[in-house]
């Protein structure tokens, strides 16, 4: 990254050029003016719409910005300096031990609220809840929902229980490894399950920018080549077990293997079962 000075910057459109077409050495031009954005809000306290109006802004510290833009430029990703991000209009603690929400879960779970939300009530779980992202969305959306959220990483549940307490709302966190037999059995039938399981094969890291690679946690990323539909199959065969009559059984999938999950649930006797596209 270009080494930059920031002297004699007193407008926050001033700064918002700059940091933009410095992070364009990095990131494609749309993606450099979110994080731009990003850093003024969090950084000076100024709105997008602010930027936009040129409101004043004072730089006291510009190695602290230097030193962020640094970090930047070794990939490590802006969710993680901040320490926050916001999915689906909430805002979550985020650190290395939780994968960064992705916008495709946010149409996840646009689906699960457009589908249940007028549910008299509702207990479900999420497999692998990582920042908790997904329940708590859903909670906070679905209010009548009883929402359970499980993950196999004791810092990882600490940071989605940090979360639920953001968000001001109610969670019951789960400690455990879904591939374990009879990790489920304490808890009640469910009218609901929903998981974001690890689904990226190993040889697709080729594919990957070192952002996700160096920083965020493999364990919540990435199956062996051999056996990606892992915990697909563990996960479906526990919904056979704990959904109740008429429940309905959510998952993210790596679109490679769209065709063969859907055969994998019909298989095991899920009928209706649909294959939504993010565009």
């Amino acid at each position: 990254m270009t080494p930059v000075s920031f002297d004699q910057i007193n407008h926050s459109k001033t700064l918002f050029n700059k940091l933009s077409k410095i992070l364009e050495d990095i990131f494609d031009q749309g993606e450099a003016q979110s994080i731009a954005f990003l850093i003024i809000e969090k950084l000076f306290g100024l709105s997008r719409v602010k930027v936009i109006a040129n409101y004043p802004v004072i730089i006291n510290d510009s190695n602290s910005l230097e030193l962020l833009l640094k970090r930047i430029g070794n990939n490590e990703p802006i969710q993680y300096i901040m320490g926050e991000t916001e999915f689906f209009d909430l805002t979550f603690k985020v650190n290395p031990s939780v994968l960064i929400p992705r916008p495709e879960t946010e149409e996840l779970v646009n689906l699960i609220i457009r589908e249940n939300k007028k549910a008299s009530q509702l207990t479900l779980l999420d497999i692998g809840t990582g920042s908790g992202c997904i329940a708590i969305s859903l909670v906070k959306n679905i209010p009548q929902a009883k929402v359970f959220a499980m993950d196999i990483d004791k810092e990882t549940i600490k940071t989605a229980q940090e979360n639920a307490l953001l968000n001001k709302v109610n969670v019951f966190f789960l400690h455990g490894d879904i591939l374990k037999d009879g990790i489920l059995n304490d808890i009640p039938t469910l009218d609901l399950i929903v998981s974001n399981p690890p689904y990226v094969r190993e040889l697709e890291k080729l594919e990957m920018k070192e952002n996700v690679l160096k920083h965020e946690p493999e364990k919540a990323l990435f199956v062996q080549n051999a056996n990606p539909l892992q915990f697909y199959e563990k996960i479906t065969k526990i919904a056979s077990e704990k959904l109740r009559i008429g429940g309905r059984l959510y998952f993210e999938i790596n679109e490679a293997y769209g065709l063969e999950t859907k055969s994998l649930l019909v298989n095991n006797g899920f009928k209706n079962v649909e294959k939504f596209h993010v565009c």
